[in-house]
């Protein structure tokens, strides 16, 4: 009779850290089916499938963003001026437009516009704008918060960019149908913006999964000084990341623009406290080296469905609020005490 061989403790300790892996990805889906499947059986009408199109339509924005604040969130950065860098990128559509450009040269220009954003805030964080002063994340995006959407009113001299008959409007093309969909077809069922999401997720996820700047990012955001000692450069993979995070606000401004016709400054007030909560919610450690996209988009379900359900119960919306940010509270307290083990595992 053979005696049972004893596990090694590094076999033991990898086991668990792929155990809490596989946690942290299934949490937040886990959350979506309980918060779906009480909706479900206590919300009048919810369950219809014309309102479960609807959710996925209200969630479509603030998912565009959030996948790009998902990078940022897990290089241990934050976007507060994600709101004001849409109202830009629909500014910037209404002027393209009114000036003669086509739907595509409009959508190139908006994501653009977006990307130019998270450019510069990368330059600044690294200290590449103003040479040798880097900034912190939290401060230069507060800052762009105010000045991105002060920029937007002084293109448009404080008003809306309404898009002209006589050039813009006929040069629209398709782009209200990102938003609206078509009248017959697959199309109609789910809206075009849906499956553009999803397709900008699963890039996005690509990247972060399967590239070199994807394992830089988690990197960085576990220790960036380690990251540096083992040779990371770090100055240049936030830039990048700050890019493709502003590409997908881009992204976010081109489908507002597809909502609401018409170039804002006032537009999307509030979106990166969503962004930021679905992000939360969906798993992602504000201190940065944790966080997927599919955990994010889990997220942004949560909280449209519960706006949802809460509308479908005649709830007002003082309790929509509190709901949700008891939820958010919930996700942060979850995730201190996910930190606080991981400290106490490598003491």
């Amino acid at each position: 009779m053979t005696a049972p061989v004893a596990m090694n403790p590094t076999d033991r300790l990898s086991g668990l850290r792929r155990a809490k892996r596989v946690l942290a990805f299934v949490a937040p889906l886990l959350a979506l089916a309980v918060v779906w499947l009480g909706m479900f059986a206590f919300a009048p009408g919810f369950g219809a499938w014309d309102n479960q199109r609807l959710i996925l339509t209200q969630a479509a924005i603030v998912a565009a963003a959030a996948i790009g604040a998902t990078i940022v969130i897990i290089a241990g950065g934050i976007d507060l001026s994600v709101g004001s860098a849409v109202a830009l990128v629909t500014m910037f559509i209404a002027l393209l437009l009114n000036r003669g450009a086509g739907p595509l040269v409009a959508v190139l220009g908006g994501i653009a516009a977006g990307g130019v954003v998270g450019l510069l805030i990368g330059g600044l964080v690294v200290g590449w704008v103003l040479p040798r002063l880097p900034l912190s994340p939290f401060i230069v995006t507060l800052a762009l918060w105010g000045a991105l959407r002060g920029v937007a009113k002084g293109i448009g001299g404080n008003q809306p960019i309404y898009v002209s008959e006589s050039a813009g409007e006929s040069n629209m093309g398709w782009l209200p149908w990102l938003m609206n969909g078509s009248d017959s077809g697959l199309l109609h069922e789910i809206v075009p913006a849906v499956w553009l999401v999803a397709a900008c997720g699963l890039a996005v996820t690509l990247v972060l999964n399967r590239t070199i700047l994807g394992r830089r990012a988690f990197a960085i955001g576990g220790n960036e000084h380690a990251a540096r000692i083992c040779g990371v450069p770090v100055p240049a993979t936030k830039f990048m990341l700050y890019g493709l995070a502003g590409l997908c606000t881009g992204l976010a401004g081109v489908l507002q623009f597809s909502f609401v016709p018409q170039g804002d400054p006032t537009a999307a007030q509030g979106l990166e406290l969503k962004v930021i909560a679905a992000v939360v919610i969906g798993g992602a450690s504000l201190s940065g080296g944790a966080g997927s996209v599919l955990g994010t988009l889990a997220g942004i379900l949560i909280m449209t469905i519960v706006d949802n359900g809460c509308t479908k119960l005649r709830l007002d919306n003082w309790v929509q609020e509190i709901v949700t940010g008891g939820i958010i509270l919930i996700a942060v307290a979850v995730d201190r005490l996910r930190l606080r083990a991981q400290r106490a595992g490598t003491s």
